[in-house]
């Protein structure tokens, strides 16, 4: 069983998984993906990530319409699952990606993500990312609307800094309980928000937390000491990094991308792997 953290009145696994990297080459292995999903759920995560962006063409809600047909393969599997979407981003041709925060957009994204799960409300749905061209408070005042109207239970934002998740805090008042923010060893920009969050009883979401897709099958050789503190304790350097990640905050929840069931199983063990105080001081230390 994975130790659970809260999401505002839920309790989901400590380790989510990204459902991105299922469907984010052209040429992705469906059959591969679906065993990856369903490996998350046998491993105990219960946190799904998606939003209706992600895939490899111009095309909406490629990846929620695979990550939702993965789960209703497996027996239980929704009755047991959170399933976290974001709407905010745009996908135009040749797959290029756009920014849409009115509040007309939001409403019309959130209910088509809605109807493509099959679930009257959604779980938890996240502002993809800030639009520079709408005022940020516009864009929460939609959300708010959406709980407001049933085709929302919870919201989150994401890809904010701190004043943007003030404004977020002020509008959405309980409605928000998590925001989803790039960290990682390397990558701690967000520590600020990441604080905010502990403060304030939000989740804190960490998107690429071993670096990104490309870093993370290598991210041992871009440091000594994870190399190091991997070979102590006979684990994979990526179980390692989530492991540190785990004890940045009780507010963080890494949701590492996979799309091979071995990649999940290995970080489904990340939440039971203690690092020492030592070994956590030596990776607090790694130029980021």
């Amino acid at each position: 069983m994975i130790a659970t953290r809260p999401v505002g009145d839920l309790h989901v696994s400590a380790i989510g998984m990204g459902a991105m990297t299922i469907t984010q080459r052209p040429d992705a292995d469906v059959a591969q993906g679906v065993r990856a999903v369903h490996a998350a759920v046998e491993a105990g995560i219960t946190l799904f990530d998606t939003a209706d962006a992600y895939g490899p063409s111009g095309e909406m809600g490629v990846n929620e319409r695979a990550l939702i047909a993965a789960l209703r393969e497996h027996p239980d599997a929704l009755e047991r699952v959170i399933i976290a979407t974001k709407g905010g981003h745009t996908r135009g041709p040749e797959a290029t990606w756009g920014i849409d925060g009115s509040p007309e957009y939001l409403a019309r994204a959130a209910r088509e993500s809605a109807q493509r799960l099959g679930l009257d409300a959604l779980p938890l749905f996240q502002h993809h990312r800030p639009d520079p061209r709408v005022p940020y408070a516009e864009s929460m005042g939609a959300l708010r609307q959406l709980v407001e109207d049933g085709v929302v239970q919870r919201l989150g934002v994401s890809n904010v800094g701190v004043d943007q998740l003030q404004v977020a805090i002020d509008i959405l008042g309980a409605h928000l309980v998590s925001v989803q923010n790039e960290y990682s060893l390397p990558q701690r920009a967000s520590e600020p928000v990441l604080r905010l969050c502990e403060e304030r009883g939000l989740a804190f979401f960490a998107w690429g937390p071993l670096g990104g897709r490309a870093a993370a099958k290598s991210i041992a050789d871009a440091s000594a000491a994870l190399s190091g503190v991997a070979s102590r304790y006979g684990a994979s350097p990526q179980r390692i990094a989530l492991a540190w990640l785990l004890g940045r905050s009780p507010a963080m929840i890494p949701i590492p991308g996979a799309s091979r069931p071995e990649s999940v199983r290995d970080s489904a063990m990340s939440p039971s792997l203690m690092l020492d105080d030592e070994d956590r001081r030596m990776l607090d230390g790694v130029v980021q």
